[in-house]
């Protein structure tokens, strides 16, 4: 969609929504005074300017006009309400669509107006044509349920920022490996995923977030990419929060598709390689082992098994593909586990599984479950899954085995909705 689309048609929409709802507003409103109906009206329309204004200043202002939370929230500001509107749009397009076949109808009957009676406490009133005021008409009750609809995800989403956003699960789960050497077995990892420091606003949640992963006390740590948005410098200010993550065998991390800078412009080539250099050297100044196509042989009471940690390598629509599995396996062919870090779970299906059918577990990332949706117990559903097969938590295809962490920060929409944060604890045990 051009800079035109983006300044005049969707506008003209987001008008269009208005004068949609406040049909439903102004139903509700008529039977209070001609001040009050006033007032309503200016506090509604005067709403709607602002948001247009706020629209066209966001699309006009440099990105530096704003810090990177202030500019978020902005567009949080119109995106959140007109989001929640569309859901009263549609209960109001039931009555219209009503009021529509009524007056077809009307066009080839007419019926006769008959008596309404009415039985209130043993009394019959009768009326011609009229129904009492204090009934309530089939157009009132769907104005009522569009403004509740409207409202349901409206404080949805806004709590989703107050507190969703930053409310860490710890999940908890075990890992049966056929081949896995005694020396092996109970051993702990942690896995944090698309951390997106770009994003936060809320240091001290960060810092409750890290704390909870290291009261766990896991043997190893896997961090399976997206540390920053785009830009390296996003993780400058939390490099001091998340270099306290440490464990015995040590914190392992790769790249996930936002770390190369894709999604923004660059004044060269260079720019854009140097960004990634960039975010290579804040793995490191935290002390993280990233691994770039290669593995690493860990070694626990005398038994060894393989780490392996690729680059993005993702399947999906217009996914990114920077890494090299091949590379990566040259030298672990021989021992009898493999683990995969790999952001994008489509690498699984796409990859792993056909060609690799010794790489026992992949670690991914990538979709953060969308932020919003369904997540109790065995009941499950986000948009994500109509994009990804494999979207949240644990599958198995045969003796192969991929989990999707829900990740641990937020991009776009700076919250969470039902689809929590998480931190991940994996015992390895033999099957």
């Amino acid at each position: 969609m051009n800079r035109t689309a983006f300044l005049f048609v969707l506008p003209a929409i987001m008008l269009l929504i208005d004068w949609y709802v406040w049909q439903a507003v102004k139903t509700l409103s008529r039977s209070t005074s001609e001040s009050t109906q006033r007032i309503i009206a200016i506090v509604f329309w005067g709403i709607t300017v602002a948001s247009l204004l706020l629209y066209v200043a966001l699309q006009y202002m440099p990105p530096d006009s704003f810090g990177k939370n202030t500019r978020t929230f902005l567009w949080a500001s119109i995106a959140i309400p007109y989001f929640s509107k569309v859901f009263a749009v549609l209960i109001i397009f039931i009555d219209d669509l009503g009021r529509f076949f009524r007056w077809i109808v009307s066009l080839f009957y007419k019926p006769e107006v008959r008596e309404a009676v009415i039985e209130k406490s043993n009394e019959t009133i009768t009326s011609t044509g009229t129904i009492p005021n204090d009934a309530i008409s089939r157009s009132d009750f769907l104005m009522k349920t569009a403004l509740v609809v409207g409202t349901v995800p409206l404080v949805g989403f806004t709590w989703g920022i107050l507190s969703g956003a930053h409310d860490y699960r710890v999940r908890r789960i075990k890992l049966p490996l056929k081949n896995l050497p005694s020396g092996f077995h109970g051993m702990t990892i942690a896995q944090i995923s698309d951390i997106h420091t770009g994003s936060f606003f809320n240091k001290v949640a960060v810092k409750g977030g890290v704390q909870m992963l290291l009261d766990q006390k896991p043997d190893i740590v896997f961090f399976t990419g997206d540390l920053v948005n785009s830009h390296a410098e996003e993780a400058n200010e939390f490099i001091n929060i998340f270099d306290k993550v440490k464990a015995p065998l040590g914190v392992y991390s790769t790249l996930g598709n936002h770390d190369y800078g894709k999604y923004v412009q660059w004044p060269s080539a260079q720019a854009e390689r140097q960004n990634v250099l960039n975010v290579v050297a804040a793995h490191k100044q935290m002390g993280w082992n990233i691994m770039l196509d290669e593995n690493k042989i860990l070694e626990q009471n005398g038994d060894k098994i393989a780490l392996i940690g690729v680059q993005n390598l993702g399947f999906g629509p217009a996914a990114l593909r920077m890494g090299n599995l091949a590379k990566a396996y040259q030298g672990a062919e021989d021992y009898p586990v493999k683990l995969l870090l790999s952001h994008d779970p489509t690498h699984w299906d796409a990859e792993v599984r056909p060609k690799y059918s010794a790489i026992d577990v992949q670690f991914s990332g990538h979709t953060h479950g969308a932020q919003f949706g369904v997540d109790l117990g065995d009941v499950r559903w986000s948009p994500a899954q109509y994009f990804y097969k494999q979207w949240a938590g644990l599958y198995q295809e045969g003796d192969q085995r991929l989990y999707v962490n829900r990740g641990y920060g937020y991009i776009g929409y700076p919250g969470r909705v039902g689809i929590l944060p998480e931190i991940t604890i994996f015992e390895l045990v033999k099957a």
